[in-house]
């Protein structure tokens, strides 16, 4: 092998080598995020209710990972690493914090955020970690110290004036949720009662009034309620209704063996919409990190 290669061969290694050694950041499926098994799961639903509760009332994002190692990466870089990666806190209001444990490393990181960085300046996140989190650790109570920890962080961004969260809005059901086969067989048990009670002119308008109101209160949009009632009271009286064995009015002589022919199909069962909240989801909101915090071991 010439000098050449082997000087390019080395080259090549030394661009290669850090990439396979780099811990890949995890997925981020919660606000606790534990690799180790250190926790328990009382411990991280508890953890994930005091945060929870944090960002429903303060908007702000504080979220915790556990790690065996950083491979060849310092506490630091794997840290912001993570951070950049999980953009925990909103967007343009940065207010997002990350506990990071090595635990076999023995090092932990508190990261923050630019909007958290005049709160968990990196005095008060060092303060943290040797008063709160590191007693505790080297006292083999991993638990005890994160839960130290975040309640600390928690205080400290509750006297914080931070920007109010948006409120939840409730999203009622789309069109395609409303036009399933359940939510169909409904309206022509209505359209049917109705029609055999009113007439077929009166009870399919009675059927397109009372389907547009129920859209309205559910889904909350008049047009999209006015669509659908429209649609219910021409349905109705074009197509019809079940023959619950005596004559409908205006639809003729009465056949025995009637009833509903012709059939339908759905294409589909019913679905809903799901939020993060509701799913046990989690996911970060935007939000930037510029190396603030602090670090430390035990």
């Amino acid at each position: 092998m010439t000098a050449a290669r082997v000087i390019l061969l080395a080259l090549l290694l030394g661009f290669v080598c850090p990439a396979w050694a780099e811990v890949a950041v995890p997925q981020l499926t919660g606000r606790v995020v534990d690799q180790t098994g250190t926790l328990s799961a009382s411990d991280v639903a508890s953890l994930n209710d005091r945060l929870k509760d944090l960002e429903t009332r303060k908007g702000s994002q504080v979220a915790v990972l556990i790690v065996p190692t950083t491979g060849e990466e310092t506490i630091e870089q794997f840290s912001i690493r993570v951070a950049e990666a999980w953009k925990i806190g909103r967007k343009k209001i940065d207010d997002g914090a990350l506990l990071v444990v090595a635990k076999n490393d023995r090092h932990l990181r508190i990261e923050v955020g630019y909007g958290l960085e005049g709160v968990l300046s990196d005095v008060v996140t060092h303060r943290i970690i040797d008063e709160d989190i590191k007693p505790k650790f080297k006292a083999g109570d991993f638990a005890g110290g994160i839960s130290a920890g975040v309640d600390r962080m928690i205080r400290l961004i509750n006297g914080e004036q931070l920007p109010a969260p948006e409120p939840e809005h409730w999203q009622g059901p789309n069109l395609v949720d409303l036009a399933n086969p359940v939510t169909i067989f409904i309206v022509i048990i209505v359209a049917s009662v109705l029609r055999a009670m009113l007439g077929r002119l009166l009870g399919s308008a009675a059927t397109g009034s009372i389907v547009g109101v129920f859209t309205w209160m559910v889904a909350g949009s008049l047009a999209t309620a006015l669509v659908v009632g429209l649609f219910a009271a021409v349905a109705a009286l074009i197509f019809g209704g079940l023959n619950f064995g005596g004559p409908a009015a205006g639809s003729g002589p009465y056949r025995r063996g009637g009833g509903y022919s012709g059939g339908w199909s759905g294409g589909g069962g019913w679905s809903s919409g799901s939020s993060s909240g509701d799913s046990g989801g989690f996911s970060g909101g935007g939000g930037s990190f510029g190396g603030g915090g602090a670090s430390g071991s035990w």
